[in-house]
């Protein structure tokens, strides 16, 4: 035992002993090394975060209903169409006033009144027309261009509601306090864009920078709403 422990001391590097260079198939190792540590470290995802924002209008009342869409800046990541969404017609009214989807939602409009609707679309984003009906029509509509879209109802002025359609992964809705947070955000630089009804009719929103860190933050945003 004595003898191995006394072999393996000697292959020891001695100080100021000249050192043999290293060979090219070593060289050739500790490089394919390095390249794959750098590609792995390349591929791992940005560190997410947390990001609250606070809506308010132009006297600084909380806005409720106010949609918010944190783009980033370069390659916008592929979203997913969202399942099981309905814009019902309830009291003659749309129920919700303002619905979230992604593009490539299809999107159901049941009528729960007993009175029929004529549910229409002018806007660029998307145009369809339901006609009478009651119930639920027999096919769901298809939103495949982000933007704002207006629903109206040919038999009934008063109603009104709206369908924003993102190609963002990481958008929301503010609730009655105007608060909105959104999780699992990758650190990077966005721009923020806020739409609310009561900005001026095809408005795409106000558009914010955002600097989104591994910390989170919170972000202010005013629109001119009364």
């Amino acid at each position: 035992m004595s003898r191995l422990f006394h072999f393996y001391r000697r292959q020891a590097p001695v100080p100021g002993e000249r050192q043999p260079a290293p060979t090219l198939a070593a060289m050739v190792w500790a490089g394919l090394r390095a390249g794959v540590a750098a590609a792995l470290l390349a591929h791992l995802p940005a560190q997410a975060a947390a990001v609250k924002f606070q809506v308010s209008g132009a006297q600084g009342q909380p806005l409720a209903d106010a949609v918010l869409m944190l783009e980033p800046q370069g390659a916008h990541p592929a979203v997913k169409p969202l399942e099981g969404i309905d814009v019902a017609q309830e009291n003659r009214a749309f129920l919700p006033l303002v619905t979230v989807v992604t593009v490539g939602t299809k999107v159901q409009f049941p009528n729960r009144d007993s009175v029929r609707h004529h549910v229409y679309s002018f806007s660029e984003a998307r145009k369809f027309e339901l006609k009478l009906y009651v119930g639920k029509p027999e096919k769901p509509i298809s939103f495949d261009k982000a933007g704002v879209v207006v629903l109206g109802c040919n038999i009934h002025d008063q109603m009104v509601g709206w369908i924003v359609i993102t190609d963002t992964p990481w958008y929301g809705k503010s609730a009655a306090n105007g608060q909105l947070s959104l999780t699992d955000v990758p650190a990077g630089n966005y721009t923020l864009r806020t739409w609310h009804a009561g900005l001026p009719p095809g408005s795409p929103g106000l558009e914010q920078p955002v600097v989104v860190g591994p910390a989170g933050q919170t972000v202010a945003v005013k629109l001119g709403v009364r």
